[in-house]
């Protein structure tokens, strides 16, 4: 099956200088970006911040307003979208209600004049999973399966890049989960490139090989999920991808192999590989679950930094449970302490000590005057900053 990204000549896909405005609005602002042949990439964003439009110029559903799509050596900007090597796969499936599964997915190639596609379909039936369902229509299928005959239909006419937009956003939870390690899996083995849009930080983070993350039309930062996450770029990353705790905070210069760093009166430290500045105004972050807890200074770790406070909320979540700790100066914490079974739960009121290794703290520049994040930077959910 893997032969199928080699049957017609591939590059990696390629966004130079893209922009588009609607009228005084700039939805994608002179985007440049290299998406590797073969790869899940995801581009990660809230509502509004230009990672449809920028799916849909590469579509050629949306006329850029200035720069060029060129996939390998070859500028696709001014092509129809028919004439792309690429297909689209909607949250909305788009199936015909009135042809079954077997001529939903023989429907590319029968526009394209080929008779024979009985073999191609049952391939590509049995590549999602849907051996025997050839004859049912959409209508008789759940919700996770008719977005396998979706991605069955766009994948039999061999693209070389696969526009996935927010293709899993109609299903439940748990089918949403199921159908993350379905679409890698598929990936993975047909081999060709992947280009997921989305705003759920999970989707992003289980699928893709690399994610990017826009804000306002650009890319706040670009890389792997796990790099990205464990050492955000600014406080607008820090905070969609999971939460954060972003103290305000001064960087005073080095010390040895550290920054320093003076936070309402305490002074931490950040090992220098970790710090986006050296000097000036700065947030210290540390996330939730990096932080712990415990009765009082004097069982803190040697070696690790620490704040006291006291315990205002605690929420019951399964795998752990999420306490609010409200500082001496007003701000609260938020510290993921997992249900191990090792310990019991906190009593809202009850004086505790968060403590975390500062090898697992950064720190991020700050706009002169910006308090501690208290508040969700963004309108949708899961984010929020509670130093």
């Amino acid at each position: 099956m893997r032969q199928m990204a080699q049957e017609t000549p591939a590059g990696d896909l390629r966004l130079a200088d893209l922009t588009r405005r609607f009228g005084v609005f700039t939805a994608v602002d002179d985007l440049s970006l290299t998406i590797p042949q073969g790869s899940f990439f995801a581009l990660l964003g809230a509502s509004g911040c230009g990672k449809t439009t920028t799916l849909r110029m590469i579509a050629g559903l949306e006329t850029p307003t200035g720069g060029q799509v060129l996939l390998g050596d070859r500028d696709i900007t001014g092509l129809r979208p028919y004439k792309r090597p690429v297909n689209t796969v909607f949250q909305s499936y788009a199936l015909f209600p009135h042809l079954d599964i077997h001529e939903n997915v023989a429907f590319g190639l029968r526009r394209r004049g080929i008779r024979k596609v009985g073999d191609q379909v049952e391939r590509m039936l049995a590549l999602v999973q849907l051996q025997g369902y050839g004859r049912r229509r959409p209508a008789q299928l759940s919700g996770g399966q008719q977005q396998r005959v979706a991605l069955a239909r766009a994948l039999i006419n061999h693209p070389q890049v696969l526009l996935l937009d927010e293709p899993l956003g109609a299903l439940d939870l748990k089918l949403r989960r199921q159908m993350q390690l379905e679409l890698k899996r598929i990936q993975t083995e047909v081999g060709i490139t992947f280009v997921h849009v989305t705003h759920d930080q999970e989707e992003a983070m289980t699928m893709a090989d690399t994610v990017a993350v826009m804000n306002a039309g650009r890319i706040e930062q670009l890389g792997a999920p796990a790099d990205i996450y464990e050492y955000p770029a600014t406080a607008f990353v820090a905070n969609f991808l999971g939460q954060s705790n972003l103290l305000a905070a001064e960087a005073g210069g080095h010390a040895g192999d550290d920054v320093l760093v003076t936070a309402h009166g305490a002074r931490f430290s950040v090992p220098a590989g970790r710090a986006r500045l050296v000097d000036g105004p700065a947030f210290l972050g540390v996330r939730p679950e990096k932080l712990h807890l415990v009765d009082g200074p004097d069982e803190v770790p040697a070696g690790h930094q620490h704040v006291g406070g006291v315990v205002t909320d605690a929420s019951y979540v399964g795998v752990s449970t999420q306490y609010l700790v409200r500082t001496a100066w007003g701000s609260e914490l938020s510290v993921f302490a997992a249900n191990s079974g090792l310990g019991g739960r906190l009593a809202t009121g009850t004086p505790v000590t968060a403590h975390w290794d500062p090898r697992h703290a950064f720190l991020l520049p700050r706009a002169g005057g910006a308090d501690d994040q208290t508040t969700p930077l963004l309108d949708e959910p899961p984010v929020g900053a509670l130093p």
